[in-house]
């Protein structure tokens, strides 16, 4: 039986509006791309011009599915919606302010995910065992598409980020967590399928030297010291 690997293109969207406000945003929070943002994912679609690309997949919020639009575009590809590559459930942190204190909530259950506590869960929201594997669902749904072995996904920062500890058995956890995902960074990951099983390996994470200018003039996807209110 023949053995067929994927190249993915994991494509955090361009800036949008809630990168600056540090709001929650996976659902109902749903922002389009601010003119930078555009011009991140013009810069990106150029950049994949030059890599052989069979499909373009986004997540279903405004930020990924723009950004995938002008990717797509470029290459003459439609885009294909995925429920399952939706930025992390923060559940009820989306319908609250981005205060510093909300914010270590956030960041104490992605800690938590980190650090192996998978039970860890969001106030109303998910807990890692759930987004690890719908995460994984979506990337073994496409590794069994044969026919299309070379796939754009435009997804988040949260879900291209602590799930490829797991997912990629060569993935450093711990540099994981502390390096920056820019908006537009792309990571490449291969995949093929064993008996049905997903095998995954990292080639390169969150790399953004595609950009270049203003699209350069990147913003911290997490709020920095002293930036928000208590």
């Amino acid at each position: 039986m023949t053995t067929y690997t994927h190249n993915f293109y994991l494509v955090r969207h361009g800036e949008n509006p809630a990168n600056i406000t540090k709001e929650f945003s996976y659902r109902d929070v749903d922002y389009s791309l601010t003119p930078k943002g555009v011009l991140q994912a013009q810069q990106t679609a150029a950049y994949f011009r030059n890599v052989p690309v069979d499909a373009v997949v986004a997540s279903p919020l405004k930020r990924t599915r723009e950004t995938a639009a002008i990717i797509a575009d470029a290459l003459g590809l439609p885009v294909e919606v995925m429920e399952d590559f939706r930025e992390v459930n923060v559940g009820a942190l989306e319908r609250t302010p981005p205060t510093a204190a909300n914010w270590a909530l956030h960041h104490s259950v992605m800690e938590a995910w980190f650090d192996g506590d998978h039970d860890a869960r969001f106030p109303d929201g998910e807990d890692y065992h759930i987004m690890l594997a719908r995460i994984r669902r979506g990337l073994t749904t496409l590794t069994a598409d044969t026919a299309r072995r070379n796939v754009v996904v435009v997804g988040h920062g949260g879900i291209f980020t602590v799930p490829l500890k797991d997912i990629c058995p060569n993935a450093d956890g711990a540099k994981l967590r502390t390096l920056p995902n820019h908006n537009c960074s792309i990571t490449h990951v291969t995949t093929t399928l064993a008996d049905g099983d997903l095998r995954a390996h990292l080639v390169r994470w969150g790399a953004y030297d595609h950009l270049s200018g203003e699209a350069a003039d990147l913003v911290h996807g997490v709020p920095v010291d002293g930036e928000l209110e208590p």
